[in-house]
């Protein structure tokens, strides 16, 4: 089911995690940031603890990535050449992701 534009997915029902396994989460809040094809830029609300990041998924692929410099933080799912186009995108998109 699609939530409001500004919220981008959610995957359940409020209150529930949104995947299983390592990369379950609490919380539906999940703004999305960037559209590139087939790749949504995103961010917990609740990831105010760390460093400026941002979460990228395409299909059941994640992966996170630190924003300033840019680098990888850890995936699931995507292969090397894709995360390397990904990761183009974050630093492309740099200024934009920072200021969100």
């Amino acid at each position: 089911m699609l939530g409001p534009p500004a919220l981008g997915r959610r995957l359940c029902a409020p209150g529930q995690p949104i995947a299983a396994g390592p990369h379950a989460v609490a919380s539906f809040d999940m703004p999305t940031v960037l559209r590139r094809g087939p790749y949504r830029f995103f961010f917990y609300s609740s990831d105010r603890a760390e460093p400026p990041h941002v979460h990228v998924e395409r299909d059941e692929n994640l992966a996170k990535f630190w924003r300033d410099p840019v680098r990888l933080h850890e995936s699931g799912g995507f292969r090397g050449t894709e995360l390397n186009r990904v990761a183009a995108l974050v630093g492309e998109h740099q200024v934009l992701l920072l200021e969100a």
